[in-house]
């Protein structure tokens, strides 16, 4: 089409210097991220705390803490459906274990607030941030599902909040995988039993809510897992469902100089024991310093191991599993609780370098 008389022309050498600017601009200066971005919260035994860390073309990596406030953290909280946002604590308190989760990615985060998710706020590509400059995130988790009518908080009728009210799940279509995604958002350990609520003493009252629900057993909430719209059902309460989970799961080491080293020892039923070595490796030393929050695996030789002396009482877990990514030694394979064909001179022992090495004496 041509130009209007009358209407100055503009150079193509012009208009090249002008786009080469705009886009030079646009590469150095804050950015706005594409919504295929996505931010998680690692080094935490809970969902919503814990070291920020953003996904760029396929990478991880942690957020500088340069002008990192209140403000960044509601947004984070909201885009991981973790209610209000608490503290900003740094992300230091949750310990990398690998030279790779300790790369950053972006830093000078500027948000106001009200964005729906972290990569709608202003920032920059990280050009100047140190190993202690991490960000972390406290989120207040809000209460929707709880374990009713039990013996704790671990155990009891399948409960679910929906516009601030209190009700059941029906057993249609519910299973096992189900129940896993229960006690995991509860904080709990592994679910061992899910059955219908057999007795009055054990029937909820008011609505049920959900039925049909369907996890995969990988999701971080029951929230996540399809299901009947709320309150579509033709349930009755005899049909709710019950859940029992395993009490949190909760580990040591014992009789190093500190609490970073030692015979290995898990708490089970109320009772600590020791872990079988059978199968043990660096990538599951790995995970118990992890969990610990006590640095890297040192990953001992066997005889600085045993100086550590075997232990008595119960030999809980035999066979333990990791790939050496999971955050908590209750995510790796291993035999049943009480199952295995040791002796105590098998115990495990661990050294991490979060603090000195604590060996005993020779």
């Amino acid at each position: 089409m041509s130009q209007a008389a009358g209407q100055p022309q503009i150079p193509w050498d012009s208009l090249a210097l002008l786009v080469s600017l705009l886009s030079k601009a646009i590469c150095t200066g804050p950015v706005l991220l594409g919504s295929s971005s996505r931010v998680r919260l690692v080094g935490s035994t809970r969902r919503c705390e814990g070291r920020v860390e953003v996904e760029k073309e396929g990478h991880w990596g942690a957020v500088c803490d340069d002008g990192w406030d209140i403000k960044d953290v509601a947004v984070v909280c909201r885009e991981l459906g973790c209610g209000e946002a608490r503290g900003t604590p740094s992300g230091i308190l949750y310990k990398p274990s690998s030279e790779e989760e300790r790369k950053f990615l972006i830093q000078d985060v500027d948000c106001n607030g009200m964005e729906d998710t972290l990569f709608q706020c202003e920032l920059e590509d990280v050009f100047n941030c140190l190993d202690n400059e991490a960000a972390g995130a406290l989120c207040e988790i809000p209460e929707s599902v709880r374990l009713a009518g039990g013996t704790g908080a671990c155990n009891g009728r399948v409960e679910v909040k929906h516009q601030g009210q209190w009700g059941t799940v029906c057993k249609t279509g519910w299973s096992l995988l189900d129940a896993k995604v229960v006690c995991r958002q509860l904080g709990c350990g592994r679910a061992i039993l899910t059955k219908r609520s057999c007795n009055k003493a054990t029937e909820g009252q008011g609505p049920i809510w959900l039925s049909h629900v369907s996890c995969s057993g990988q999701e971080v909430s029951l929230q996540d897992c399809p299901s009947e719209p709320w309150g579509m059902n033709n349930c009755t309460h005899d049909e709710d469902m019950w859940v029992e989970c395993e009490d949190p799961f909760k580990l040591r080491l014992v009789g190093g100089n500190n609490s970073c080293s030692g015979r290995l020892e898990v708490l089970h039923k109320g009772k600590w024991g020791s872990v079988c070595d059978d199968g043990w490796g660096e990538k599951e030393d790995r995970v118990v310093c992890k969990q610990l929050e006590c640095g890297q695996s040192l990953f001992p030789s066997v005889k600085v191991r045993r100086r550590f002396g075997p232990g008595n009482g119960t030999i809980w877990l035999d066979d333990v599993h990791c790939s050496g990514e999971e955050y908590s030694l209750e995510e790796c394979g291993h035999r049943l609780w009480g199952y295995h064909n040791c002796k105590h001179k098998e115990d495990v022992a661990v050294i991490c370098s979060g603090q000195e090495p604590g060996l005993p004496d020779a």
